[in-house]
């Protein structure tokens, strides 16, 4: 397997220099397993679980590999085996936080290109939902693209397009069917060799369709989610690399409940650029946009430039990243203070044994 395929370049080969020097060898990570990872490198495919030494010396969750990592492993060809020892650091990663009350980073995909968000064009439409991946997508460091699926069961569809195209400010918009394969063959641009793409959306979206039919696969499960005419069935268990038969790679994700943020303070600016610019005009640095005189913002909503849900969206996202780096810091404040009294105890002990 050539590496340059699965997306290798001088940058990742810099990184691995010193690893090559002692007899490793570069891989990429296609899937992510319960103890082990699917990792493909120029040998083949193998299952490699992580070393001792990385295991211990992971402090937080991004430290572990994630579907789209490049990895330093030893492969035991034998028996299609290998040890992963290191990760080779990111170019991208999207990340959310985990569910649930936890204040804990889980990376969906890494070392991403572009990142698909996917939305379907029925009862499932979310103006609101489409604006908290693309925050996550601008903070990945990924290039975001709106995919607009099962345009065939929509009965208006300019109006969602422009509904889309006016939250997602400057990012390509495409209205895709691919039981009718209308306008699928426009997210070929997005393909090239060692170019990667993720798929994110929801449950039920046609995630799982868009890469079959890239895959040149039959799309059999088209039928299946279009029995009701609306809901689609989760088809995707586990995140997983593709590596398409015209050139490109696409990243499969399960569809996701819960969007929680993580660490989106640029991702925000970017995705409300159009609030963000008006707001620079307000006459207080520090205006809400509720009753203050001189508020560009209550300006722009009454003269229709900007919608009042769309600022309403904006002020829960900020809230909820306000909040969440409190408790990120909350939390490496317990850290440094378990820390230091580990290390009281253990300074404490070693006196004992020299006093006795």
């Amino acid at each position: 397997m050539n590496l340059n395929i699965l997306g290798w370049n001088e940058a990742y080969e810099n990184a691995f220099q010193e690893y090559k020097a002692q007899g490793y060898v570069a891989g990429r990570v296609f899937a992510e397993y319960k103890s082990f990872y699917k990792v493909i490198y120029e040998g083949g495919e193998l299952l490699a679980e992580i070393s001792g030494k990385l295991l211990y010396g992971a402090e937080l969750q991004q430290d572990f590999p994630a579907v789209g990592d490049w990895v330093v492993i030893t492969p035991r060809q034998n028996e299609n085996r290998g040890t992963i020892h290191h990760v080779l650091p990111r170019k991208s990663k999207f990340s959310r936080k985990v569910a649930g009350t936890n204040t804990r980073e889980q990376i969906i995909a890494s070392n991403i290109d572009t990142v698909f968000i996917v939305n379907s064009m029925n009862n499932d439409f979310n103006p609101r939902r489409i604006e908290r991946y693309l925050l996550l997508a601008w903070e990945s460091g990924a290039n975001p693209v709106i995919v607009l699926s099962k345009s065939d069961l929509c009965e208006n569809l300019e109006e969602m397009i422009a509904e889309t195209e006016s939250v997602a400010l400057g990012v390509p918009v495409h209205a895709v069917s691919t039981f009718e394969e209308a306008g699928i063959l426009e997210l070929k641009q997005y393909f090239k060799e060692g170019h990667t793409v993720a798929l994110l959306g929801s449950s039920g979206v046609g995630k799982s369709s868009i890469i079959n039919y890239f895959l040149g696969e039959k799309i059999q499960k088209v039928q299946e989610l279009r029995n009701d005419g609306q809901k689609g069935k989760h088809t995707s268990t586990h995140r997983e690399i593709f590596v398409l038969p015209d050139g490109g790679l696409i990243i499969d994700t399960p569809g996701m409940r819960e969007i929680q943020l993580w660490d989106a303070g640029e991702g925000l600016q970017e995705a409300f650029e159009d609030i963000e610019s008006v707001a620079a005009n307000c006459f207080f640095k520090d205006c809400k946009h509720e009753k203050e005189p001189g508020c560009a913002i209550r300006e722009a909503i009454e003269s229709g430039i900007i919608e009042e849900e769309r600022l309403e969206s904006y002020k829960k996202l900020e809230k909820e990243l306000y909040y969440l780096e409190k408790k990120q810091n909350n939390a490496v404040k317990l850290a440094q203070r378990k820390t230091k009294l580990q290390s009281k105890k253990t300074k404490e002990r070693s006196f004992s044994y020299d006093a006795y």
